[in-house]
């Protein structure tokens, strides 16, 4: 069920949000209403809604100052803008705060629904892609179902992926062991070759910061031990399915 939090400032139209759409029949619950920015800043802290329908122009705290305040924390909650200002610069401010989408009032009968509905399947997309690449990586795994190297291995590539030199030679000296036994029990175990195991889990640790809307592609590259962004790019095509700004685009509308 996800959360709903509705914010305007003006009364009967916050009523009206709640009231045209049947919330629980798309498996939505509205948790709270607030009058203003800093009340939805307030009621954000307080229900974690994964979803925000906001208006812009408020009192206190407009809606754009509010979004902008949560992304600063690292919120990533989906947010759909309200206004019945068609002014362009509010829609350039919307954007670049990655919002899902951006509506004029008075709207048409069904056209906050299907906004609604499209950040339902965005959400759900993401979840699923994230649950598939866990899987995928043998994140996992069963600690007692691998030896002590497999999984000494797999530590030591969860601290060590930002290092551009990290590779089968530097996992096993770390450990002691031989590159061609490592190799070959490593393999066995997970089904992964070490460089397989190392390219898949920087790609995990890549969604993740791209679904932060705070860093770049090129921060991502450097963050995750590549120095060249075009060849992370290509490697996380081949892995995810889409490029690293496609996927920043979907993650965090």
């Amino acid at each position: 069920m996800l959360k709903v939090l509705v914010i305007d400032d003006e009364a009967l139209l916050r009523k009206g949000i709640v009231l045209e759409i049947d919330w629980l029949s798309i498996g939505c619950m509205v948790v709270a209403q607030a009058a203003n920015g800093m009340e939805g800043i307030e009621a954000t802290h307080k229900y974690q809604p994964d979803l925000i329908i906001t208006d812009i122009r408020m009192p206190k705290m407009d809606g754009i100052q509010m979004v902008k305040q949560l992304r600063e924390e690292g919120n990533e909650v989906s947010v759909i803008f309200l206004t019945a200002y068609s002014d362009f610069s509010y829609a350039q401010s919307a954007i670049k705060l990655y919002v899902a989408d951006y509506l004029l009032k008075p709207f048409e009968d069904g056209e906050l629904e299907a906004a609604v509905l499209q950040v339902i399947k965005k959400l759900e997309e993401k979840q699923q892609k994230e649950a598939s690449t866990d899987k995928d990586l043998g994140l996992l795994l069963k600690k007692g179902d691998k030896s002590k190297y497999v999984m000494e291995a797999i530590d030591y590539i969860a601290k060590h992926y930002s290092d551009e030199h990290l590779c089968i030679a530097t996992v096993a000296q770390s450990l002691g062991v031989s590159e061609g036994h490592l190799s070959h029990i490593f393999k066995k175990e997970t089904e992964f070759t070490i460089m397989s195991y190392i390219t898949q889990y920087r790609m995990h640790i890549a969604m993740k910061l791209l679904s932060d809307c705070r860093y770049k592609v090129y921060e991502v590259t450097e963050l995750v031990g590549y120095h060249d962004c075009a060849y992370f790019s290509s490697t996380f095509k081949k892995v995810v399915g889409v490029s690293p700004s496609e996927y920043q685009d979907r993650s965090i509308r």
